[in-house]
């Protein structure tokens, strides 16, 4: 079992001056380092000059620890409040504008350098640009111009022999900020 969760919020910092935190660590080329954007809520081994865990998060997570990842997400600072959150997400974006507007579509988040590739897939729905979101990363990447039919067979299988790959619950959840990001700067 996975025990991380990723929480995405408008400003990292405020959330973390409020609650009791231990940064996690990670290994990076046989060197310990912090971790971008997981912490602990609970009591785990401490390294106090480092400021942060002594345990590579996954020996932690092999261990039982439940890591949090707290992700900067710029998108919600554009948004008002509850109300139009809840409208900007109900309505459907201009899905054409994607690949009709490269420029506009750069500044989409997840979708960045990728304009190329969404002339040519078209996502034009959440779970279209959710399985899209997915074959941007490398251990779906073989997947990439392929027709939907044979993308949705195993862009979320969990083979992830040739890289990172994403798990459908996280791809839905970028997809559906796709969809609100494009609403919000749309308005």
């Amino acid at each position: 079992m996975s025990a991380d969760i990723d929480i995405d919020v408008p400003d990292r910092s405020k959330l973390l001056s409020i609650i009791e935190n231990i940064s996690a660590s990670q290994l990076n080329q046989g060197r310990v380092v912090s971790h971008n954007s997981g912490i602990y809520v609970t009591d785990i081994p401490y390294d106090p000059v480092n400021k942060r865990s002594a345990i590579d998060y996954n020996e932690a997570e092999d261990r039982g620890y439940f890591k949090i990842d707290i992700l900067n997400t710029s998108v919600y600072q554009l948004v008002k409040d509850q109300k139009h959150y809840d409208e900007m997400l109900a309505k459907t974006p201009d899905w054409n504008r994607l690949w009709d507007d490269p420029k506009w579509a750069s500044g989409i988040v997840h979708i960045g350098g990728h304009t190329d590739l969404l002339q040519v897939m078209k996502p034009d729905s959440i779970p279209r640009m959710a399985a899209f979101i997915s074959v941007i990363r490398p251990g779906k990447a073989h997947l990439q111009k392929m027709p939907w039919d044979v993308v949705f067979k195993s862009v979320w299988d969990g083979d992830d022999s040739r890289g990172f790959v994403f798990k459908h619950s996280h791809s839905i959840s970028y997809a559906m900020l796709v969809a609100l990001h494009m609403n919000l700067v749309s308005e």
